[in-house]
């Protein structure tokens, strides 16, 4: 007798998740690593509503796992049997493994950011922009690293309960001279809005020896990466930390390191 078929089925859900290059990115690593054809990856729109059903079919339907994106990541964790240490305090999964029967929740999003921005020197000052799931996972990895963070979110009382349970503190009125490292981690920009708009930066004030992440990502540069970037500072966006989360996600399910620069050339198209 032969066993069940090997899970090799990768996908991304969300709702919605029709724009999302993790498809394009992963197929490409997939390929290069020669998994491909047997390992694929795809994109999959899930509402809310019908989360938990649906991944928990995903097994018998030959998946090994998925990304997950907005807006399942914090539901995605619930849902898990088991977590690690990331998700768990984080409070959110971007990534889910299917093994032995039992679902189990990783976040890659937060050392995905760190491999991108790199070594953080002692006493590095970080602002970050949002409260919401990705903001957790960027005041995670960042208070883990030794940084001075600070927090400023519209909604003041949001920052003030993720200050509580990750660390670092809120600025309501942050200047932006005196930080190493600024992340945007909340939506403005999303849709090619305006960040600068809807953010409490003055692009006068950024400067080089700073370094500024958007995690937004679209066709063109963001509105406060083209500031940034004008005036010398180090910029990062957001496909960089799609390809860095990426890489590691993929890594977590078949073991394999992908090719960073195949993945990132897929991920711009």
């Amino acid at each position: 007798m032969t066993g069940p078929p090997a899970a090799t089925r990768l996908a991304v859900v969300g709702h919605p998740v029709s724009h999302s290059r993790s498809p394009a990115m992963q197929n490409a690593a997939l390929a290069d690593l020669g998994l491909a054809p047997e390992w694929s990856y795809e994109a999959i729109d899930i509402e809310p509503a019908d989360l938990e059903a649906r991944v928990r079919e995903l097994p018998g339907l030959g998946f090994a796992g998925v990304n997950v994106t907005v807006p399942h990541k914090e539901a995605a964790l619930a849902l898990a049997d088991r977590a690690g240490e990331g998700a768990a305090a984080i409070g959110a999964a971007n990534t889910l493994v299917f093994e032995d029967g039992l679902i189990r929740a990783e976040n890659t999003d937060a050392p995905g950011l760190i491999d991108a921005v790199g070594q953080l020197p002692p006493g590095t000052r970080a602002l970050v922009l949002g409260a919401g799931g990705a903001a957790r996972a960027v005041l995670w990895a960042l208070v883990g690293k030794g940084a001075d963070v600070a927090v400023w979110n519209r909604t003041p009382a949001r920052a003030e309960a993720m200050v509580a349970d990750l660390g670092g503190r809120v600025d309501s009125d942050p200047q932006t001279d005196p930080f190493d490292l600024i992340v945007n981690a909340s939506a403005a920009g999303l849709g090619g809005g305006d960040a600068i708009a809807e953010l409490p930066l003055d692009p006068a004030q950024l400067r080089p020896g700073q370094t500024v992440v958007d995690m937004v990502y679209g066709s063109e540069p963001s509105t406060l990466l083209a500031a940034a970037g004008s005036g010398g500072t180090r910029t990062i966006d957001g496909l960089e930390i799609l390809v860095r989360q990426g890489a590691r996600s993929l890594e977590i399910w078949t073991g394999r390191e992908p090719s960073l620069e195949i993945m990132r050339n897929a991920a711009r198209g």
